[in-house]
C-alpha cells in the first residue's frame, strides 16, 4: 500500500483568484511620505504627502527591526510640538504601495509613479 500524501498537490489549470492585500492606512495625524535623505542616527528626511518635508526619526522599539533607504514608502507620524519633525511608524512594501496606489491614495502625485 501507498502511504497517503503529505501535501496535497495544486491543480495546474486552476485559476488563483487575486487575494486581498491587508494594509496599513493613515490614522488621526498620520500622513505617508517617502524618504528623500538619511541623515544619520536613525534620522531621514521625509517627503510628506500634506506638502512638507520632515526630520523623522526611526524610534527605539523599532530600530532593529524596521530598515529604511531613500525611496521607501512611510507612514510618519508628526510630533505635537513642532510639525516639522515625526517619528515613523511603518514602512510600505512594494505590493502595499500598489494596493495604495489603486485605492486612491496618492492621486496626482508624479513623485510615487515609479512604484
Amino acid at each position: 500500500m501507498k502511504p497517503a500524501p503529505k501535501f496535497k498537490k495544486k491543480n495546474k489549470n486552476q485559476e488563483q483568484e487575486p487575494q486581498e492585500v491587508r494594509i496599513r492606512t493613515p490614522k488621526g495625524r498620520e500622513v505617508i511620505g517617502t524618504v528623500t535623505q538619511r541623515l544619520g542616527g536613525s534620522r531621514m528626511n521625509v517627503a510628506c504627502m500634506d506638502g512638507k518635508i520632515r526630520i523623522c526619526r526611526i524610534p527605539g522599539r523599532l530600530k532593529k527591526s524596521l530598515w529604511l533607504r531613500e525611496g521607501d514608502v512611510v507612514l510618519a507620524e508628526p510630533w505635537e510640538l513642532s510639525s516639522e519633525k515625526g517619528d515613523i511608524v511603518w514602512k510600505y512594501t512594494k505590493t502595499q504601495v500598489m494596493a495604495l496606489k489603486n485605492k486612491g491614495f496618492f492621486k496626482n502625485l508624479t513623485e510615487f509613479e515609479e512604484f
